[in-house]
């Protein structure tokens, strides 16, 4: 899992590129509901540990947040070869979130 914002965004065309699944979360590090997932997203990472994380900061004006029409923090979005699978607003446990990597990492063995 990354801890730690990404200092720049990727382009979007970069992130359409990327091969195999991908967790895409968007937040930011003053967002307490995002602070507060944190715990439950490690834990459900911990079963996926090659499955890619891309720690996105967000807010407005933001490319990338709004390429994917992002509202509310965190938002997580599952890829697999750069396609959107699943989407979760505000994941509040650690079910919905590990059943939603299970789900996208079953697909990809």
């Amino acid at each position: 899992m990354t801890p730690d914002y990404a200092a720049k965004e990727p382009a979007r065309t970069e992130v359409d590129a990327l091969p195999g699944a991908t967790l895409l979360e968007f937040g930011a590090p003053w967002c307490g509901i995002c602070r507060g997932i944190q715990p439950a997203l490690a834990n459900a990472m911990k079963a996926h540990p090659g499955l890619r994380h891309l720690k996105i900061e967000d807010g407005p004006g933001r490319p990338l947040g709004r390429s994917y029409n992002i509202k509310l923090w965190p938002t997580l979005i599952l890829l697999r070869d750069g396609l959107e699978r699943e989407r979760l607003i505000r994941p509040r446990d650690l079910a919905s979130i590990s059943q939603a990597l299970q789900r996208l990492t079953a697909a990809t063995v």
